[in-house]
C-alpha cells in the first residue's frame, strides 16, 4: 500500500436523524445551547435538515438535526438516529482517488456540494466483493476543508 496522500483534519459534522426536528431541536438547542446556521432541504436526498453548531472558526463542529420529507421514501434519514459522521479531509479528490484504489467503497453520487456548501462524498457502510472496505455499519461523509481549517491543523501539527 502506498502512503496515504491526504489528511483527516478532524469532525466536521454529526448527522442525526428522526422522524421529527423538533424534537431533536428541543434537546440540541433548547437544552445544549447549540447555535441554529442554516437549514437544507433536498427531494432528492429525502431530507429537511437544520444545520446547527458548536465551537467557532476551524474548531466548529456541525450537528445537523434530519428528519425525512417522506418517512416512506429512501434514503431514510430517520431510521438511524446516528445517520453518519462527517470528517475533514485536506484534499478530497486525491483522498477519494487513492481510497478507491485501496478498496474502499464508496456510496452513489461521487464529489457534489454538500449541504453546508462544501464539496462531499461518502463511504459506503458496507463493503462489496469489488470494493472490499466500508464503514463497518457506519455512512461516514468526506468533507473538503476550506484552506483555513486545513492551514489552523497544520498551525496545531507543527506545536
Amino acid at each position: 500500500m502506498s502512503q496515504r496522500p491526504f489528511k483527516i483534519l478532524g469532525i466536521q459534522q454529526i448527522a442525526i436523524g428522526g422522524p421529527s426536528k423538533e424534537k431533536l431541536k428541543t434537546l440540541w438547542v433548547d437544552m445544549l445551547g447549540l447555535e441554529v446556521t442554516g437549514n437544507f432541504v433536498s427531494e432528492r436526498e429525502n431530507v429537511d435538515e437544520d444545520i446547527c453548531a458548536m465551537g467557532a472558526g476551524p474548531f466548529k463542529v456541525e450537528v445537523d438535526l434530519m428528519q425525512p420529507l417522506d418517512p416512506e421514501k429512501k434514503p431514510a434519514v430517520h431510521a438511524t438516529p446516528l445517520n453518519h459522521v462527517g470528517l475533514w479531509v485536506d484534499d478530497l479528490p486525491v483522498a477519494v482517488e487513492w481510497l478507491s484504489a485501496n478498496g474502499v467503497r464508496f456510496a452513489p453520487g461521487g464529489i457534489r456540494r454538500g449541504a453546508a456548501g462544501f464539496d462531499i462524498t461518502f463511504l459506503h457502510p458496507k463493503g462489496s466483493e469489488e470494493f472490499p472496505i466500508g464503514g463497518e455499519g457506519v455512512l461516514i461523509e468526506l468533507v473538503q476543508a476550506p484552506k483555513e481549517v486545513v492551514d489552523a491543523f497544520a498551525r496545531l501539527a507543527a506545536g
